[in-house]
Parts: C-alpha cells; sequence; structure tokens
C-alpha cells in the first residue's frame, strides 16, 4: 500500500489581479475534512466583503478524496482550476482557498479559469514541499505489567507516542505509518491482555 505523499510544510499566499479584481489564493497542509470546514469558516469572516471564497482540495496518500466548489462562479471556471493545480503540482492534504473581490469587469469563463488557475499556482509555487507518510493513530490499552513488552515494540519500530496514561490501566496512543498498521496491530494483539483500537479520523 502507497502511504507516501507529497504535501505542504506551511500555509502559503498567491496573487493575480485582472480588470480591478483580486484573487488571492491560500493554501494549507490540511488532513482531514473537518479541518477543511474550520478554514473555509475562518476565512469567511475575515474576508466578508469578498465577493467569492472558491476551494478545492485533496487528501490522503491516494488522492481519492477531493472536492472543488465554485462559489457562486459560473461553473467549473473556479473550482477545478484550483483542483487542477494542486494534482498538477502533485501535492495531497492540501486546500487552497482563492478569495475574490470583484473589480467591476467581468472576466468571462476563460478569463476566471485563467485567474483561478494563475492565482493557485502562485500559491502552491511559493510553498515549501515536503514528503509525508500516512499515518493512523493506534490506541493500545493493557495493565501495567504489560508496559515491558509494549514499550519495547514501541522502541523496536521507532513509534511517536502521541498520548499516554501510566496507572494500574494504561493508555497508550502512538503514530503508525498506514503501510504498518496491521503488523503492529497484530503483533500487540499477540501480547497477552492487549487490546488495540483505531482512533478515527486521524490522518497525519
Amino acid at each position: 500500500m502507497e502511504d507516501t505523499y507529497r504535501t505542504i510544510a506551511q500555509p502559503a499566499e498567491g496573487l493575480y489581479k485582472e480588470k480591478g479584481s483580486k484573487f488571492i489564493a491560500l493554501a494549507y497542509p490540511v488532513y482531514s475534512e473537518e479541518e477543511v470546514k474550520e478554514i473555509i469558516a475562518e476565512l469567511k469572516k475575515k474576508y466578508y466583503d469578498a465577493r467569492h471564497h472558491c476551494y478545492a482540495y485533496i487528501l490522503g496518500a491516494d488522492q481519492s478524496r477531493y472536492r472543488a466548489n465554485d462559489d457562486g462562479e459560473p461553473n467549473h471556471s473556479a473550482g477545478d482550476p484550483i483542483l487542477g493545480q494542486i494534482r498538477s503540482a502533485g501535492l495531497s492534504n492540501v486546500l487552497v482557498v482563492v478569495v475574490r473581490y470583484f473589480g467591476g469587469t467581468k472576466l468571462g469563463v476563460s478569463g476566471l479559469i485563467n485567474a483561478y488557475k494563475a492565482s493557485t499556482a502562485d500559491a502552491l509555487a511559493s510553498a515549501t514541499t515536503v514528503e509525508k507518510h500516512e499515518t493512523v493513530l493506534l490506541q493500545a490499552h493493557y495493565a501495567y505489567p504489560q508496559m515491558n513488552d509494549v514499550m519495547s515494540l514501541v522502541k523496536e519500530y521507532d513509534l511517536p507516542v502521541r498520548d499516554q496514561q501510566f496507572e494500574l490501566d494504561c493508555r497508550l496512543t502512538l503514530e503508525v505509518r498506514r503501510k504498518l498498521q496491521d503488523e503492529i496491530t497484530m503483533k500487540l494483539q499477540e501480547m497477552e491482555g492487549v487490546e488495540v483500537s483505531v482512533l478515527p479520523e486521524a490522518t497525519f
């Protein structure tokens, strides 16, 4: 299973101006649909006076989850050009929102497509890209005597610990590469008294 993807390291911004209209492209690294919704809601508040807030995003190493939204612009004149730029840059787990301030002169569909493409390309060109692995969060529950077995597995695979609780009943949340998920789950379950569960929407 392919679990490697390229994304942007931090938010980036691009700009395109045409006949008085201004297109501000804002690119973000994202990990879930929830996060996408939160960012769009924030931007609509921040740029409340803009005519349109068009966007597209791609999620997952296999790029299987994606969406494009024209937000009132003519069909396929905004969201699709944004999505196309993310795709042609070979990126995933990326959201681009283009905020448009209307300048009074209509650009026509081809003018709009060009503006949304150019502003998105500008934002992505200014971003630093990084290679990441898709991961899931596994949570292990076990009794204190199993601690050494569990921790030696964590050490063997060099797994990042995201959360831990060591009492009589122990809980450990581990970040695991997606392609190792089954292997590590099986090894944990082979230990006596260890229960493993996958935490939802935990793709990093």
